[in-house]
């Protein structure tokens, strides 16, 4: 009868440990991701994360929170509600050089005609990275979509600026980690929580 008792409460305790397992945090290379977040009052999922790669140097860890499970960059796009994609920094990096990067990569998956309406766009988000001077491990980047503010850049826990109004160029941004020319398909992938 002890046993039975024993056993029972082993499997039940087993099952609640399983269960606050689903429900607890995971962590990418000593960096802790909730399940959710909210953002202008809307709960967001965590729909993938992955570490982002310079040759053989890991450089943030991206994550990627939507309301509804996207798979590509259109899904993203086309999702309800906001989004919020962050990076958190696991080496140094000069934020100038940081947002170079960022230009680049708008350029490798945007045609020239985007390029041409999003200038403004790309002259204030390079004026938001030349002022950060630089991230350090644990820095955190935050670029959050809400469509009833545009979007809201976070660098080291700070508003960087007011939000860009601009869905276009939203659009453009996410093209540097979803787009068909990513900077790190193995980010791209596990963001979008494709194995």
């Amino acid at each position: 009868m002890n046993m039975k008792r024993t056993a029972r409460a082993l499997l039940v305790a087993t099952a609640m440990g399983l269960a606050l397992a689903a429900h607890a945090a995971i962590e990418i290379a000593g960096v802790k991701l909730e399940d959710t977040v909210t953002v202008g009052g809307t709960k967001l999922q965590l729909n993938g994360a992955g570490i982002r790669y310079k040759g053989p140097f890991k450089v943030y860890v991206g994550d990627l929170y939507t309301t509804k499970k996207v798979s590509n960059l259109e899904e993203l796009i086309a999702a309800p509600g906001p989004k919020r994609l962050s990076m958190t920094f696991l080496r140094e990096i000069n934020s100038a050089d940081f947002g170079k990067l960022l230009t680049r990569g708008i350029e490798d998956n945007t045609s020239r005609t985007e390029m041409s309406k999003i200038v403004p766009g790309m002259i204030k988000m390079g004026d938001i990275f030349a002022a950060n001077k630089a991230f350090v491990p644990g820095d955190v980047c935050i670029l959050e979509w809400d469509p009833a503010k545009g979007l809201t850049i976070w660098a080291k826990g700070k508003i960087q600026a007011e939000p860009f109004q601009d869905p276009a160029f939203f659009r453009a941004l996410m093209s540097i980690w979803f787009g068909q020319n990513p900077a790190d398909w193995k980010l791209k992938d596990a963001m979008l929580g494709i194995k």
